[in-house]
């Protein structure tokens, strides 16, 4: 058993070990001892740890023997007498070798009148009068309510609590003066020291015929003596014939106290001032000479405002606190820490005190309690205070909470804080659901994965839609600083979601702090989610009315674009492309680079092919009396193309004649008769005809007519197209539709462009026959076919034929004209 070792005294070591008693405390270091009686030792309560005081009594040790009826009187005193100014009984355990006596932890007053030095005058002054004022009121409970005597007033009998009050102990006489305890006082070891001149002139038997106050008296005087003076001789009417103190011989007594010291210390035991006298003059509230010095201390006032305090009035609870707050700084610490800050949370807890200004006091007061007592001392009332539900005590808990969050432990925080905290996100009043969501900021780091993953997130999904504006910011802001903590998943499926709801909240400061989330958070996303989700919804906010949302966004891009181009820079580079500038420049490149893609896409072979292995049409414009015919024919051979194959799907053939012969008989009816000439070319473009993409859409292929076929060697080239068309006087009906295929003309590996080409052919008949080109024109036709022709080419090749075409017209209206006049004739 561990604790043996500490044992003070090695006899009562073998008997408990010997007996197996199960002590329910464990004994820590020896404190003090006496002569023959008691050993004081620290102990620790063993059920919930508590710092204890064991008084231990040897019973084997030999002196101790005719002073056994004194120690069982201590343990039957103590159990008896309760007071709170009386040395607090808490157990004992007896055998027959030792006396274990367990009370609250204390120390003897002589240990604390050595460190008394360090301390201020003021703050001393104080401090004694304070204690001297409990051990009065012991005392004048002691004579006038229990009808004793207690006969061993002395410092050795008066012990500290933590808190710094005074408790009185040293029962062994204590007993009414006609007992025959009383007059075993002679038992004790100094016990002459202190005794009264009746004892020390008749022995201890003179006090049974002296007031029950008389021994008490006198001794409470040499204790004052020996508390403001430790260093000086006893006062010289300790000695025969017992003169009165001399103002000479005050020392350091205070001039109000003198007085009654004097009156206590008087020689006769009948008209000796008692306990209660000397404690009822220092009470006096009325201010005269000699009285008045327990009233005016502010350690007696606390003590009695807090004992008081629910039954006080609003303005003595007030008038409390604001001296508190006042004199907090120059209150013993120990009495700060362990007398004051229990009774306010005492108050706190039961009612009776305004949570809004007690919370701040017990923390401002629980700054002097050392850090292995603040979570007993400070947090675990402040916990247990999240329970209650009221109102005014859950803000008051929030408002104080930077003040002591971080010495909560992450258990605490999970386990007692976070059940009761989480009903504020539902809570009627706005001002507790924005309370609560700024204390999560606070508590964040204390909270658990399953709670910051689930639980929170769902509450601050309906912060974002409460009615307040001030709490969707703050939840706003709140997610963005919860960001970077949360799970991966978690944060794709929330963060862009909660924030881009933000940037659509009507109050700018909402959309602000959207913003400012999105920023907050940058590293919390993929590039992907960056480029698609994250700048599409800041982009929006470029345009925002107010100007602190516009420049907040602009201020977002900027960030996400610069971490865009830096993950672009990691990427592997696939394709070399130029860069432009300009929206000219990007056109002109975006042509020439689809154009090239085609080129690069093609086989080797159909590159040294040349546009005649495709389709082949041929297009010629028939002569007629007042309009002009195109029509179109596919040679059998055309349909299995060598080379690059344009129009694979062909639209129904049929409909596509019926729609040209119904334009030609509206042409018929003389529409050019009164307008002006057409220019078919007004609205040529080669330029951005050149530099278009390649057509792609499906091309039509007209159907073969008996008679109307042609040949391979009926293909024409750029010259065929760009050379003059003669036009025919002769009126001759439709014989086929037009149908424009079109050409690419291919030079190396890049398409230059596409081009339509027309040839011409009509019907076989006797009167006109069909012209067939000769080889040698068919050759120079693929020579300009395959020769490139500049745009200055093409500029006057366009200009020349749109000269051809207006004098056709005016010709064709000119004959039309005259076949009028004639026929009117």
């Amino acid at each position: 058993m561990e604790y043996l070792r500490n044992l003070g005294s090695a006899a009562v070591s073998t008997l408990v070990q010997k007996s197996g008693i199960n002590l329910p405390f464990t004994l820590g270091s020896k404190v003090s001892s006496c002569a023959t009686l008691w050993t004081l030792h620290d102990a620790t309560k063993r059920d919930d740890g508590t710092p204890v005081s064991v008084f231990e009594y040897d019973l084997i040790h030999p002196l101790n023997k005719s002073t056994l009826p004194l120690a069982k009187n201590v343990l039957r005193k103590l159990r008896t007498i309760r007071h709170p100014d009386i040395l607090k009984f808490m157990d004992v355990v007896e055998s027959d070798s030792a006396i274990f006596i367990m009370t609250e932890r204390v120390r003897p007053l002589q240990n604390a009148l050595q460190a008394m030095p360090s301390r201020g005058s003021q703050e001393r002054e104080e401090w004694l009068l304070w204690g001297l004022h409990r051990i009065s009121v012991a005392l004048a409970f002691i004579n006038d309510s229990a009808s004793s005597t207690h006969g061993n007033v002395c410092p050795k009998s008066i012990f500290i609590t933590p808190s710094g009050e005074w408790k009185l102990g040293g029962f062994e006489v204590l007993s009414s003066p006609r007992d025959d305890l009383a007059t075993m006082g002679g038992l004790l070891p100094e016990a002459m020291s202190c005794a009264s001149p009746e004892v020390k002139k008749s022995g201890w038997s003179a006090l049974k015929n002296e007031p029950v106050h008389a021994a008490d008296s006198y001794a409470l005087g040499l204790l004052l003596h020996a508390t403001f003076n430790p260093t000086d001789p006893p006062p010289a009417t300790l000695q025969p014939p017992h003169p009165p103190p001399q103002p000479s011989s005050r020392g350091a007594i205070p001039q109000s106290v003198f007085p009654s010291f004097r009156k206590l210390l008087n020689p006769n035991p009948k008209t000796r001032m008692s306990p209660k006298v000397f404690l009822d003059i220092g009470m006096a509230e009325t201010a005269g000479e000699g009285s008045g010095f327990f009233s005016d201390n502010r350690l007696v006032k606390v003590c009695g405002g807090l004992d008081h305090f629910s039954l006080s009035s609003d303005g003595e609870k007030e008038a409390l606190i604001r001296m508190l707050k006042e004199s907090a700084s120059s209150f013993p610490p120990e009495f700060a820490a362990f007398r004051v800050l229990p009774s306010l949370v005492s108050a706190l807890e039961f009612g009776g005190a305004s949570a809004a200004s007690i919370v701040p006091l017990i923390l401002q007061f629980g700054k002097n309690v050392p850090p292995e007592d603040y979570p007993r001392t400070v947090l675990m009332p402040l916990v247990k205070l999240y329970a209650n539900p009221d109102r005014g005590m859950r803000m008051a808990l929030l408002d104080s909470l930077p003040e002591y969050v971080e010495k909560l432990e992450k258990k605490v925080v999970v386990d007692q804080v976070w059940p009761h905290l989480q009903t504020g996100f539902s809570d009627t009043v706005a001002v507790i659901r924005e309370a609560t969501v700024r204390a999560i900021i606070l508590l964040s780091s204390k909270l658990n994965d399953r709670i910051l993953n689930n639980d929170l997130l769902r509450h601050l999904a309906r912060m974002q839609n409460d009615p307040e504006a001030s709490i969707r910011t703050n939840t706003c802001i709140l997610i963005g600083r919860l960001g970077p903590t949360l799970g991966y998943n978690t944060k794709r499926k929330v963060l862009i979601p909660a924030f881009s709801r933000a940037l659509k909240d009507p109050f700018v400061h909402a959309r602000v702090a959207g913003l400012m989330a999105f920023m907050a958070t940058s590293d919390c996303y993929d590039m992907e989610d960056v480029a698609g989700k994250v700048i599409p919804n800041v982009a929006g906010a470029t345009l925002e009315k107010e100007k602190i949302v516009r420049d907040q966004a602009f201020k977002a891009l900027e960030l996400f674009i610069k971490k865009l181009e830096a993950h672009a820079a990691t990427m592997v580079r696939l394709l070399q492309t130029s860069i432009v500038s300009s929206a000219t420049g990007a056109a002109g490149t975006l042509a020439s680079w689809a154009i090239t893609s085609i080129g690069r896409k093609l086989a080797p072979n159909d590159l040294q092919s040349t546009i005649s292995s495709g389709a082949e049409p041929l297009v010629a414009i028939s002569p007629a009396a007042d309009t002009t015919r195109a029509t179109t024919g596919v040679s059998p051979g055309s349909l299995q193309p060598k080379g690059l194959r344009l129009g694979a799907n062909k639209p129904n053939i049929d409909s596509i004649t019926a729609q040209v012969f119904d334009e030609a008989s509206t042409e018929d009816n003389g529409s050019w008769a009164n307008d002006a000439p057409h220019d078919v070319f007004a609205d040529g473009d080669w330029g951005a005809f050149e530099s278009a993409p390649p057509i792609t859409s499906p091309v039509p292929k007209p159907a073969i007519r008996p008679g109307l076929g042609f040949s391979s060697s009926n293909i024409v080239d750029w010259g065929s197209v760009l050379s003059p068309i003669s036009v025919s006087n002769e009126k001759r009906p439709l014989s086929n539709p037009l149908s424009i295929t079109p050409q690419l003309q291919i030079d190396g590996q890049r398409t230059s462009g596409i081009v339509p080409s027309f040839v011409a052919f009509s019907p076989a008949s006797s009167a006109r026959p069909t012209p067939v080109p000769s080889p040698a024109l068919v050759d120079s036709q693929k020579e300009r076919a395959i020769k490139p022709i500049s745009k200055e080419e093409k500029a006057a090749e366009m200009a020349r034929r749109k000269e051809e075409r207006r004098l056709r017209i005016e010709k064709l209206k000119e004959q039309k004209k005259n076949t009028a006049a004639a026929a009117e004739s």
